[in-house]
C-alpha cells in the first residue's frame, strides 16, 4: 500500500493542508484545551464529550512538542541524507527501469506468500498508508514539481513492453521549505504521522464538513453524526449538486473519462483500486452503524466524536493485533504513553520499508453464488475486459488489475460483500524482488482499443503502447529523497553491513550458470517452483501454478544479477537490496524491512497520546453505550457487508484464517508395520508465545503412501501432499500445550516407508523431536 501500498510518482492527495510554520503558542493553547475536553475536531465547536478530542492533521497530540507528527511538517530521518553533492542532487545509479527488467521481473509467474497471508495484508496495508503518508508533490494543486524522467531503453534485450513517449514519467518530490540550497533537501508528509483513520475522516475541516450528513458552511461542527453516504455506498463528487465544489480526489485510469464519478472518502487516493474503496466504504458503513447505535438524547457532533474515537481505536486495535503479526513483525510489550517519543513518520519508512508492491495481485478475484449477479450484469462485466468463470453453482470474475484501478463504478454491481470476501480469499503475492507487470510496466494506464484478451499475463505488452513502472519509480523515488544506500540503511537500523551478493539474497552462487547473463533472457527463466509442503511443482500443471507456487530458483541467481548491475555491494540501491533478503522467519519481511517496520510501528504506537491501549475516552464509551473497539476485521466485516461471520476465517489475515503459530514441535512415530501399510502416531507441541486456534499440520510422503484412516483430525490428501486440519475439540493450542495421538494407517510403496522430512503447522516450519 506511491503505492508503497499506494500509488505512483505523480498526482494524488487533495486535502488542503495547514501552513508547516504552525506558531507554537497557537499549538500549545490548542493542545490544552483538547486535555481538558473542550475544542471538537473543528476547532469551532465544543463537544461535551468528557474526553479529550483529537485533531484532524494531528497537531497538538504531543502537547510539549505540538508539531510532531502533524501534517504539513518534513519526514524525520534515522540516517543522514544522501545526495550527490551534500544539498541535492539525487546520487546517480544504474537506470532503474534495467534494473527492473533483471530484477523485478516476475516473467509472468506468480510466487504466493510463504506464510499463506491473504490480499487483506497488502489491502490493510495501503489503507494505512493512506492514513499515515502523502509526500508534498503529489496532490492536486501541490507545486508542479520537477521533472526527473526515467530514460526508457526501447532496445533492452530484456525490454518487452513498447513505450511512444520514450521515458517513464517521475517528478521529484518537493522539497521542504528552507532545505536544499545550503543544507540537505527534506520532504514533506502533508498528512498526519498517526494511526487516526485519517483515511476516513480526512485532514481538515473544510473536507470533513463535506463528508458528514448536513450543510456545507466549512463548520463540521454543526452537521450530523453521520458520514454521507448513497445507497449506503462512498458519495461520488456530484452527490451534493457541484462536483467542482466537492473535496478534491485522484483522478487517473478510466477515471479520466468521467472525473464526476469518483467517489469522495478521507483520503484522495480512495479509488485506486476496488479492494481499497471497499475498505473505505466499510469504515464508513461502520462509522454511521455506531452513530446509529448511540442514543437520541446524545448531540449530534458528541455521537461524531464516541464514533470516530472508536474507529481509530479500531484501526489501530486491528493493525498492532493482525496485521502486525501477519506480516512477522513483533514489537516490544506496550508499556504506556512516552511523551519523549516523535511519532513524525521516518523518511526510510515512508521511501523504502513500507513500499511492498510485490504483494499486490496482477488481478483481482471475487466470487459468489451464481444469483449474486443477474446476467445482464454479467455482461457488462466481459465487456469491461473482466473474465466471468461460472462453474458448479458458483460464480467467479476474475478482475484484471488494470480494471480494477480506478474504477469505482465497479464497487456497486459486485457489492461490497463479495469485494471484502475476495481480499480474503486467497494468498497474496510473496513480498520479494518481483512485482506484476501490472505495476511494473502499464500501471494505471488505459489499454489500447479492440484487444479485450490482452488484459493480463504474457499477452499483457500488446494492450498498452506506454511505460509506467513502479518498481522503478521507487528506485528513483529513494535516490530523489537520497536515502542511504542498503548497506548504510542497514547499520542505521542496527544490522550488519553485508559483504557479499549472497549475504543479501542467501544464494550459495553469485555466478552466472552457462548459457545465462545480465542482457540474457535465458537468465530469468524459472528452473524451480515448491508450493507450502515443500514438494515440487511441475511448471506444466496449471492447476497446481494456481494460487500454491511459493518459493522459486530462476536459472540465474539474483547475487549474480545483482552483482552484473552494481558491481560492488556498497552501491545497492535501499530499495532493491531490501526486497531482495532472504525472508527472516516466520514472516514476509527480510531483515531490514522487519527492522525498519518495529521501530516505526513502536514510535507510532508509543507517540500518540491517543493510542488505544493508553485509554482516551475508550473505558468510557465502553461503560456508557456498551460500544467496544476490540474487534478483529473479520467482525467489522460481517457487521457492515452482510456476510456472515462464519463465512469469513476466525483471522482474515490468513488464508482459511488459520494464524502460524511463531514456533512449535512435532513428533512422528511408526508404532506398527505390516506388509503393505503401516500405523503413525503424532503429537504436536505449540512451542511459541500465543494460542492457536484451528490448526492444518502439513507434510509430504516421499514415497506415495496413502492414508487410509485419521483419528483426532481430518485430511483430504492430495496425492503426496498431507493436510491434516484439527477435529472439533482439539482446534485450540495454548502455548506449551500438547495435541496427542493424532494418528493414521496409511499403504506403503513397497518395501520403502521413509519419514516425512519436513512438517509445518499453518506454514511455520516445525522442529522435530
Amino acid at each position: 500500500m506511491n503505492i508503497k501500498f499506494g500509488s505512483s510518482s505523480r498526482l494524488v492527495r487533495g486535502t488542503r493542508r495547514r501552513n508547516p510554520l504552525v506558531t507554537l503558542s497557537a499549538a500549545v493553547l490548542l493542545a490544552g484545551a483538547q486535555v481538558m475536553g473542550l475544542v471538537g475536531s473543528a476547532g469551532t465547536a465544543a463537544a461535551a464529550v468528557p474526553f479529550a478530542i483529537q485533531s484532524l492533521d494531528g497537531g497538538g497530540n504531543n502537547i510539549a512538542n505540538p508539531t510532531w507528527g502533524q501534517g504539513g511538517t518534513a519526514y524525520a530521518r534515522v540516517a543522514a541524507a544522501r545526495y550527490a553533492d551534500g544539498r541535492s542532487q539525487p546520487v546517480a545509479g544504474p537506470n532503474s527501469r534495467a534494473i527492473s527488467n533483471r530484477v523485478f521481473n516476475d516473467g509472468n509467474q506468480n510466487i504466493f506468500s510463504e506464510k499463506q497471508a491473504t490480499a487483506w495484508a497488502w489491502t490493510w496495508g495501503q489503507f494505512l498508508d493512506h492514513t499515515f503518508g502523502l509526500r508534498l508533490g503529489r496532490s492536486p494543486g501541490d507545486p508542479a514539481g520537477e521533472p526527473a524522467n526515467i530514460p526508457f531503453n526501447a532496445n533492452d534485450p530484456l525490454e518487452d513492453f513498447e513505450n511512444d513517449l520514450g521515458v517513464i514519467g517521475f517528478t521529484r518530490s518537493d522539497a521542504a521549505p528552507g532545505t536544499g540550497v545550503n543544507n540537505a533537501r527534506q520532504q514533506v508528509n502533508t498528512v498526519s504521522s498517526y494511526i487516526d483513520a485519517a483515511a476516513v475522516y480526512g485532514g481538515t475541516n473544510q473536507r470533513l464538513d463535506w463528508l458528514r450528513e448536513g450543510s456545507v458552511d466549512g463548520n463540521p461542527a454543526n452537521n450530523n453524526g453521520r458520514l454521507l453516504l448513497q445507497n449506503n455506498y462512498l458519495p461520488r463528487r456530484d452527490a451534493r449538486g457541484n462536483p467542482a465544489a466537492a473535496p478534491p480526489m485522484e483522478i487517473d485510469g478510466i477515471l479520466r473519462a468521467n472525473p464526476n464519478r469518483a467517489m469522495v472518502a478521507g483520503d484522495v487516493r480512495a479509488n485506486e483500486n476496488l479492494f481499497l474503496t471497499a475498505t473505505h466504504t466499510l469504515f464508513a458503513r461502520e462509522h454511521n452503524r455506531i452513530v446509529n447505535s448511540l442514543p437520541n438524547s446524545l448531540s449530534e457532533e458528541d455521537k461524531f466524536q464516541i464514533a470516530r474515537r472508536v474507529i481509530i481505536a479500531e484501526q489501530q486495535y486491528i493493525t498492532y493485533n493482525e496485521f502486525l503479526p501477519a506480516m512477522g513483525v513483533s514489537i516490544p510489550r506496550y508499556s504506556g504513553y512516552r511523551n519523549n517519543v516523535n511519532a513524525t513518520l521516518t523518511n526510510e519508512f515512508a521511501t523504502v520499508g513500507y513500499r511492498v508492491h510485490s504483494m499486490i495481485h496482477g488481478e483481482m478475484e471475487v466470487a459468489g453464488e451464481e444469483d449474486t449477479w443477474t446476467a445482464a450484469q454479467l455482461d457488462a462485466f466481459r465487456a469491461q475486459g473482466i473474465e466471468v468463470v461460472e462453474e458448479d453453482g458458483e460464480v467467479e470474475l476474475v478482475i484484471p488489475l488494470n480494471r480494477g484501478f480506478f474504477n469505482p463504478d465497479l464497487v456497486q454491481p459486485i457489492g461490497l460483500g463479495p469485494l471484502l470476501q475476495g481480499i480474503g480469499g486467497e494468498p497474496q503475492y510473496k513480498n520479494e524482488e518481483m512485482i506484476d507487470n501490472q505495476l511494473r510496466s502499464v500501471l494505471f494506464q488505459i489499454p489500447v482499443t479492440g484487444n479485450p484478451e490482452c488484459l493480463d499475463g504474457p499477452e499483457l505488452p500488446e494492450c498498452f503502447d506506454s511505460v509506467v513502472d513502479l518498481g522503478a519509480i521507487d528506485v528513483e523515488r529513494g535516490r530523489d529523497h537520497g536515502m542511504p544506500t542498503y548497506n548504510q540503511m542497514r547499520q542505521a537500523y542496527g544490522l550488519p553491513a553485508r559483504t557479499s551478493f549472497t549475504q543479501i539474497t542467501g544464494e550459495s552462487s553469485s555466478a552466472f550458470p552457462p548459457g545465462t547473463g545480465i542482457d540474457n533472457p535465458a537468465s530469468l527463466e524459472f528452473r524451480e517452483l515448491s508450493d507450502v509442503f515443500g514438494a515440487a511443482i511441475d511448471p506444466e500443471d496449471e492447476d497446481r501454478l494456481e494460487a500454491t507456487p511459493i518459493n522459486s530458483v530462476r536459472r540465474a541467481p539474483l547475487a549474480a544479477r545483482l552483482q552484473a548491475i552494481y558491481g560492488n555491494v556498497n552501491n545497492v540501491d535501499a530499495f532493491v537490496g531490501a526486497l531482495a533478503e532472504r525472508h527472516a522467519s516466520n514472516g514476509d519481511l527480510g531483515e531490514l524491512q522487519r527492522a525498519i517496520w518495529a521501530r516505526e510501528f513502536t514510535r507510532l504506537r508509543d507517540g500518540d497520546r491517543f493510542f488505544y491501549a493508553n485509554d482516551p475516552g475508550l473505558t468510557f464509551i465502553r461503560n456508557t453505550y456498551g460500544i467496544d473497539f476490540r474487534s478483529n476485521l473479520g467482525d467489522i466485516i460481517a457487521r457492515n457487508a452482510g456476510v456472515p461471520r462464519s463465512e469469513l476465517g476466525s483471522n482474515v489475515f490468513f488464508s482459511h484464517g488459520d494464524t502460524p503459530p511463531s514456533a512449535c514441535r512435532v513428533s512422528y512415530t511408526i508404532v506398527n508395520q505390516w506388509p503393505g501399510a503401516f500405523q503413525a502416531n503424532m503429537n504436536i507441541t505449540n512451542t511459541g508465545s500465543v494460542p492457536i486456534n484451528n490448526w492444518t499440520l502439513r507434510f509430504s510422503f516421499a514415497n506415495g503412501q496413502q492414508i487410509t484412516s485419521l483419528w483426532n483430525g481430518s485430511v483430504v490428501q492430495d496425492e503426496f501432499r498431507v493436510p491434516v486440519e484439527n477435529a472439533g475439540w482439539n482446534g485450540t493450542i495454548n502455548p506449551g500445550q500438547t495435541v496427542r495421538d493424532v494418528g493414521f494407517t496409511a499403504t506403503r510403496n513397497g518395501a520403502t516407508n521413509a519419514r516425512p522430512t519436513r512438517f509445518s503447522l499453518n506454514t511455520t516450519q516445525c522442529s522435530i523431536g
